[in-house]
């Protein structure tokens, strides 16, 4: 029987005496709290990442060996690109602005961020292809633009560092997921969901053709559990005399045995395409595996020439947190024919042959002496002009506000990485404004706590609960939220952090997910400013709390 023992807070918190932190406000009670949440912690040990800044948690396990996830956190829809000896990879970005950021790796293991490529909101983003042709970088995105129907875009850079070029609509409508291909006869096509294709101009800027279809997919048995059969996220590569496409069906979200990898083959872009043998590649096959709802992969091959298959899915127990991206080892067979050989990726795997780790992750700690937008910052469904509300200072930023309640104010939001975690900021009212310290879905769905100055704030689920409103009097408080494997404990402070009170509250949050309330989105960190004045933030710090088996 396995029996779960108590969280512990990471090396770097343990400078500080336990009585220090205990005296903070970091009760033991707080300490000690139990997720409801089913998940695979609670029926197996635990996972032991390598800790990384700030305690985050790190693939690369220092002796030869991965634990998945290798990009923790909301990081879906995974687009990659070998380029020489560096290899980029960017995700959906959804609502967030500035959006689409770049990361860099040389081992597929250890990632940094480069800087965001998308600045215009042109709606909704998601799964999009990164390419690079006749030595220029394209990225292919799929949007929603406002009170229009779906649509896709192009930009463009000569450098991978941009400048990239403003969005240029194709005029696809309808269609999402592209996937670049180069066909035998020289011409550059979009293969999109369906799986249909259309021919480009040899500029990638604008299409030459109609759509059409293209390959009809490999289809499981209909007794299989799945959300739907939507075959989507199609991304080809070539090797030998063969075009291999991949693709996803079964439906992203939903039930965790639904998203699955599927393979075909073609001697020409243009088919017949015959199905892999070994279908599906990758499939979650029951609720105790570790990784949920595996699919949306491309295929390619490592720094030492081995082979290498990225994807994404939810972590088990932890929807709130995104899908993660994932790796895992393909191993091709005489046939020509490839397969997937990590099994569910719940045990540590080899790393990949060659290549050379980059310093690994971000730290999200900000002092606020930087602009950090697009990196670690996003606003969430901006206007044109939100950065108009964002004024830096003496390692501070001030945010004016907008909306009267977090769901209309267009929070400041930030990605987390780790099952459990602590925040803390110190946020000053100015003027006739309040401010919110929030676990962020999206506007129907969020929790945290708001300061007006006079008292303090309960927003449980997308609602204002008066009744759990507590007198607060002060216009500079320091707030700390702790998600400690979903459940969210709130404590504040007016006097800097020398003392702390417990807000009476408590929250369990694993239900804030795409399953509930739809949007293929994360619980992120979310600050807002509200009402006529605004809000002066200073001294964000983030703390991953280590868990034990």
């Amino acid at each position: 029987m396995f029996c779960r023992r108590f969280p512990t807070l990471h090396p770097e918190m343990k400078r500080q005496p336990i009585r220090s932190v205990l005296m903070r406000g970091v009760t033991l009670s707080a300490l000690l709290i139990f997720s409801t949440t089913m998940s695979f912690a609670e029926t197996t040990d635990a996972p032991r990442w390598q800790r990384g800044v700030e305690g985050q948690r790190k693939a690369d396990l220092g002796d030869g060996t991965l634990l998945n996830p290798i990009l923790a956190g909301d990081r879906p829809d995974p687009t990659i690109l070998k380029d020489g000896d560096d290899y980029y990879m960017t995700f959906s970005s959804f609502n967030s602005y500035p959006g689409i950021v770049l990361w860099h790796s040389r081992d597929l293991v250890n990632w940094r961020p480069i800087g965001p490529a998308l600045r215009k909101n042109i709606g909704t983003v998601w799964a999009l292809d990164l390419c690079k042709h006749d030595g220029r970088y394209y990225i292919y995105i799929p949007a929603i633009p406002p009170d229009k129907p779906w649509s896709l875009f192009v930009i463009w850079a000569d450098k991978i560092e941009g400048p990239w070029s403003e969005p240029i609509d194709l005029g696809i409508e309808g269609c999402i997921d592209p996937g670049h291909a180069v066909g035998e006869d020289g011409k550059r096509y979009l293969f999109v969901n369906g799986i249909r294709k259309i021919r480009l101009t040899d500029d990638g800027l604008a299409t030459d053709g109609k759509l059409e279809p293209a390959y009809d997919p490999w289809r499981y048995p209909e007794d299989w559990v799945t959300e739907n059969f939507a075959p989507e996220g199609p991304k080809l590569f070539r090797r030998g005399e063969w075009f291999y496409l991949v693709t996803a069906v079964g439906g992203t979200a939903g039930p965790v045995t639904g998203h699955m990898v599927i393979a075909a083959r073609s001697r020409s872009i243009h088919g017949p395409w015959e199905h892999c043998p070994h279908n599906p590649l990758v499939r979650t096959q029951s609720d105790r595996e570790p990784w949920w709802s595996r699919g949306h992969a491309t295929v390619l091959e490592g720094p030492g020439g081995d082979w290498w298959m990225v994807y994404h899915g939810y972590e088990n127990g932890f929807r709130t947190l995104g899908r993660q991206t994932l790796l895992e080892p393909i191993e091709w067979t005489d046939d020509g024919w490839f397969r997937a050989k990590g099994g569910d990726l719940g045990k540590p795997l080899a790393m990949p042959k060659g290549g050379e780790a980059v310093p690994h992750g971000l730290a999200l700690s900000d002092d606020f002496s930087s602009n950090k937008f697009g990196v670690q910052w996003a606003f969430h469904d901006p206007s044109a002009d939100e950065m108009k509300r964002v004024r830096y200072g003496e390692k501070s930023l001030e945010l004016a506000g907008e909306g009267d309640s977090p769901a209309t104010s267009s929070p400041l939001t930030c990605i987390v990485p780790d099952r459990a975690y602590q925040v803390e900021v110190t946020m000053e009212l100015v003027g006739d404004a309040e401010g919110a310290f929030l676990l962020y879905y999206n506007p129907k769905a969020f929790v945290g706590v708001g300061f007006t100055g006079e008292k303090a704030k309960t927003y449980q689920y997308a609602t204002t609960e008066d009744w759990a409103s507590v007198p607060l009097k002060g216009r500079t408080v320091r707030a700390r939220i702790t998600n400690d494997r979903n459940v969210v404990t709130y404590h504040y402070s007016l006097d800097g952090g020398a003392t702390w009170r417990l807000h009476p509250t408590r929250m369990e949050v694993s239900g804030l997910n795409h399953n509930v309330f739809g949007g293929f989105l994360s619980l992120r960190v979310g600050i807002c400013a509200m009402g006529a004045g605004s809000i002066r933030l200073s001294d964000f710090t983030y703390r991953a709390i280590e868990e034990t088996p």
